[in-house]
């Protein structure tokens, strides 16, 4: 799902890869890439669920003014995908509720 052919931008030129780890999947990811954005293009859209009702959420705004798509990153909780870079090594989790530091 990631854009490689732009029809104004153009082509997307070649890119440095990373590993990291969503929910125990290791994943290939752009370095440097947004985390939600390495989600996407991998077709993971739920990031977390909410506290009350478990409904799933992912991201809303994009922009990290929301906590739509907070997940835990490296046991941290309440991480915005949105604006955080990926890393290589990065394990990341779908958050559950107010998420739970696991370190």
């Amino acid at each position: 799902m990631r854009i490689t052919e732009h029809p104004i931008l153009g082509s997307v030129p070649d890119q440095e890869y990373v590993t990291i780890t969503v929910d125990g999947r290791p994943l290939r990811a752009v370095k440097g890439e947004m985390i939600a954005a390495t989600l996407m293009a991998n077709g993971i859209m739920v990031h977390r669920h909410t506290i009350k009702r478990h409904e799933p959420r992912g991201v809303y705004c994009g922009i990290g003014q929301c906590t739509d798509c907070v997940m835990v990153v490296n046991g941290r909780p309440n991480v915005r995908t949105c604006i955080t870079p990926v890393e290589d090594g990065m394990a990341i989790e779908t958050q559950e509720g107010y998420g739970v530091r696991r370190d």
